[in-house]
């Protein structure tokens, strides 16, 4: 059980991942490039005394990550790097960053989306989707109840009520002073025994959770290229990425990166 110290610096580090993501609004622009993008986002967790989890991160048989955040646009789920293109963002893409952090020792990790200028009707449909499941997922986190609850309100939102579809294999992971921990937790129901061994784990008072919705339009199934970065979806089909950092109180889920929400969905 995290002590009230403990919870105050997961606080402080879930707070830098949202100041960096509001100061992202005023530079995400057409015309920008990924590595632009990402200096300034290194830039940014200097000043804030919150260097990046993910520079560096490994993953066996797989090169080191390279970026400061994750920068993934259109079809990329997930794990997009700085140098995975030298193309300019344009008006009308979609650009998901996912944030992590390591401030007074404590991990904040959290992931946002976002319109270049405008949004397409699809991109704009799917980030309701997103922020919306997003939203109640975190609603159905209560103590005493399984984490099958989370998957079960973002899978009736996603696939039953918009009609989207939640890619399989990627999901949300407890946090604290290690970016990833137990439990695993799966946006969409087990279909088979043993699908998700942690998914009666129950929601605990103390536990910090880094919750996810992965979507996409048209495709349950992703592709690697043989690398752990970048993810796409099998089909090329549009992605939106939302996460929040949670944590399981007597009375409920506190979401600390609930600022997100107050962000604009399209930008530049």
């Amino acid at each position: 059980m995290p002590t009230a110290t403990d919870i105050s610096a997961a606080s402080a580090a879930a707070a830098c991942v949202v100041e960096t993501h509001r100061r992202l609004v005023d530079v995400l622009a057409p015309g920008r490039t990924l590595a632009e993008i990402d200096a300034f986002i290194a830039r940014t967790l200097a000043e804030l005394d919150a260097p990046s989890c993910f520079l560096g991160y490994k993953v066996r048989g797989h090169p080191p990550y390279p970026s400061h955040a994750c920068l993934s646009v259109n079809e990329v789920i997930v794990h997009g790097t700085h140098d995975m293109s030298a193309k300019p963002l344009e008006e009308g893409d979609i650009i998901s960053i996912d944030i992590g952090v390591r401030h007074r020792g404590w991990i904040g990790d959290a992931a946002w989306t976002y319109a270049i200028r405008r949004a397409t009707p699809l991109g704009a449909s799917m980030m309701r989707a997103g922020r919306e499941s997003l939203r109640r997922g975190i609603a159905a986190m209560q103590p005493g109840r399984p984490l099958t609850d989370w998957a079960r309100a973002v899978q009736q939102c996603v696939e039953r009520e918009h009609g989207f579809h939640l890619v399989r294999g990627l999901g949300g992971h407890g946090y604290g002073k290690s970016l990833h921990t137990a439990p695993y937790i799966a946006n969409t129901m087990p279909g088979f025994p043993g699908e998700w061994p942690d998914a009666r784990t129950l929601f605990k008072p103390g536990m910090l959770l880094a919750v996810e919705p992965m979507l996409a339009a048209t495709t349950t199934e992703i592709e690697s290229l043989g690398s752990a970065w970048p993810i796409y979806t099998a089909d090329r089909s549009l992605s939106v990425h939302y996460e929040a950092d949670v944590l399981i109180e007597e009375s409920g889920p506190l979401n600390l990166t609930a600022g997100l929400f107050d962000l604009p969905d399209v930008v530049g």
